[in-house]
């Protein structure tokens, strides 16, 4: 008789809620960081500036097991890595690909058809954070996202029961993370791995003699929504 995949099955638990294990969870906002990382480039992303789901993936490792080894009734904590997303009608064979890829990895992938102005993944996102919140409680939260309309006030609630809350994105993005004294913020680009080379980044800071072109964050049409 053949033994059941044990990771497989603490995986399933993971996602479905089985496990009372306390969570070191992760919540990618993949429409916004698509749209941060874009505004950089000033386009689509080559294969060279895709971030690497793996190397973001040993980093939440790493991070979990640190903050397991840190607590002091020495409680195990369980890494939750999760990906939300909007699917355009349409565009599922394109996307399949990705989406296969983040799973093969060991991501769990909320995927929600993009059919208005009002599809958007936040208020999933916010329910899954709360979730888990209320359910098996967080050891700690990661959001990638520059989304501080949507996530400003829930992270801060977290971080109000003594829950680490850290919010990764893109500096020129994301000055309400940056100066908000109850959370921590880091860069993806200086997570070790995620870029294969260094992205083409200008800023106030960094402005080439000749002066450069600073894209819009997004698109003007966003005012009538």
């Amino acid at each position: 008789m053949t033994e059941p995949n044990k990771n497989a099955t603490g995986f399933a638990e993971t996602i479905a809620g089985a496990s009372q294990t306390r969570r070191m969870l992760l919540v990618w906002d993949a429409p916004n960081m698509d749209m941060g990382l874009g505004a950089i480039l000033g386009g689509r992303p080559t294969a060279a500036h895709r971030p690497r789901f793996d190397a973001l993936g040993r980093w939440l490792l790493q991070r979990t097991a640190d903050v397991s080894a840190s607590l002091p009734d020495g409680a195990a904590v369980e890494p939750e890595a999760t990906v939300f997303t909007n699917i355009v009608p349409g565009s599922a064979d394109v996307v399949r690909p990705w989406v296969d890829a983040l799973r093969n990895v060991g991501y769990s992938v909320f995927a929600k058809p993009k059919l208005s102005d009002d599809s958007d993944v936040d208020p999933d996102m916010l329910d899954h954070i709360a979730l888990r919140r209320q359910t098996v409680g967080l050891a700690g939260v990661i959001v990638a996202s520059a989304d501080g309309q949507a996530f400003r006030e829930p992270l801060s609630d977290v971080a109000a029961d003594g829950v680490p809350v850290t919010v990764i994105g893109f500096r020129e993005h994301a000055s309400w993370a940056l100066t908000a004294d109850d959370l921590e913020f880091i860069d993806l680009e200086d997570i070790p791995g995620v870029f294969r080379e260094p992205l083409p980044r200008i800023g106030l800071d960094s402005l080439p003699d000749e002066g450069a072109w600073l894209t819009p964050f997004r698109p003007l049409s966003a005012l009538l929504r």
